[in-house]
């Protein structure tokens, strides 16, 4: 990356001397993004976020296919990125519809195909959920989507650097992953778009990236994701296989260390039925290095600050803010109340987590979890005998929640 920020500055679309290294590189990390994937090089769009790979997907799609209709179907629990995208959509005459998910994050084949109408002009579904960890069975929904004739995206974020990840055998037609899924650096990312594929770009005013993505690329961004791509592309069962253990070591001891904790999206079978009994039940596969768990009657937040404070960094399924106190929307659609919802945790596992970090935080959470139960008025109900969780005649959990809060 340095080389092009120091010296070999040139713009990748100049046709003088300085322009000839940045090209190579362009075309060099085009082709080791991927392989990664197993894609065609030219199939690669850059972009510089995920986020950004997911609007040029949704937009781009309905945009170049009002001809045929304006419906797209989405699982309830995509990114916001998508979400987003899809409303601001409606203003153009765009109808959606979102797939309920089962208890474990999942989307049935049955109920995405109930969805899709004649009209529908793209399906997107993510492939592994970045809250709760849930691997779908993308081969097998697009494969769905493909006998209605309907296109269909993915969202990789999550997948990309923990799984393998095969888009010609996943049978896609688009796929979003950005250079931070493989260590890479931010302000860079890719959308997969299978040969033959109509899109229309959203960026205008260049020619970059064969017309999909104006503007000057990012050339020390995306040689960084490039290089990433490639040592992922080496490392990655070394690192998902110690990954697995050190989050199957929260899944097996956690449960003996606390109480009234609970897993949500695939509790991996070598944890054992007594660690994950309290959890939902489910045959679907998890990412690598991923825990999610609801410690009962804590504040998602106040955890996270706790922990931090103990040397360990982990999120909270809540996007809950002092101005909103929304819980999290995949929590909501899983089926969690809203008040469970904002007690959760999400732990992820990377290539330099120790044996020694996963027992920092399995020493560190009993006793913050017991400190903040004293504080807690749903602990303080639920030591009286009475259900916690229950709402008022005429209130909803969010109600509840902000009078607790205040």
């Amino acid at each position: 990356m340095l080389t092009f920020l120091n010296e070999d500055f040139g713009s990748p679309s100049s046709m003088h001397r300085f322009g000839t290294r940045p090209r190579a590189a362009l075309d060099d990390a085009r082709t080791q993004v991927a392989a990664l994937i197993n894609s065609r090089p030219d199939d690669i769009v850059f972009t510089a976020s995920a986020s950004e790979s997911n609007n040029l997907a949704i937009k781009g799609f309905a945009l170049a296919h009002r001809d045929k209709g304006m419906h797209i179907v989405a699982s309830a629990t995509e990114h916001v990125s998508v979400l987003e995208a899809l409303k601001s959509l409606c203003v153009l005459g765009l109808e959606y519809d979102l797939v309920p998910v089962e208890p474990d994050g999942t989307v049935h084949p049955d109920k995405l195909a109930a969805a899709i109408k004649t009209e529908t002009v793209l399906v997107s579904v993510m492939h592994a959920n970045y809250e709760v960890g849930t691997i779908q069975n993308i081969k097998e929904l697009a494969a769905l989507a493909r006998r209605y004739r309907v296109p269909f995206h993915s969202d990789g974020t999550a997948a990309v650097g923990r799984i393998p990840v095969d888009v010609a055998d996943l049978g896609v037609d688009a796929y979003t992953f950005p250079a931070m899924s493989v260590y890479g650096p931010k302000g860079a990312a890719a959308l997969y778009l299978k040969r033959g594929t109509r899109i229309q770009s959203l960026i205008e005013g260049g020619f970059q990236e064969k017309n999909r993505r104006a503007g000057t690329e990012d050339v020390a961004a995306i040689a960084g994701f490039g290089a990433a791509a490639a040592v992922t592309k080496a490392k990655l069962p070394e690192w998902s296989a110690t990954m697995t253990k050190l989050a199957q070591r929260i899944f097996k001891e956690l449960p003996g260390k606390l109480d009234h904790v609970l897993f949500t999206g695939p509790v991996p079978p070598e944890t054992g039925p007594e660690s994950a009994k309290d959890s939902v039940a489910s045959r679907a596969k998890r990412i690598p290095g991923h825990v999610s768990v609801v410690v009962e009657f804590v504040e998602g937040e106040a955890m996270l600050l706790f922990l931090d404070d103990g040397g360990i960094a982990a999120a909270s399924g809540s996007s809950c803010s002092a101005k909103t106190l929304k819980a999290s929307h995949v929590l909501l659609a899983m089926g969690l109340p809203h008040t469970k919802a904002q007690s959760s945790l999400v732990l992820t596992m990377g290539k330099d987590t120790t044996d020694a970090d996963v027992t920092l935080f399995l020493e560190k959470l009993p006793p913050i979890a017991a400190r903040l139960r004293e504080i807690s008025p749903l602990y303080a109900k639920f030591k009286k005998g009475e259900d916690p969780y229950a709402v008022k005649p005429g209130e909803t959990c969010e109600d509840e929640h902000q009078a607790e809060h205040e």
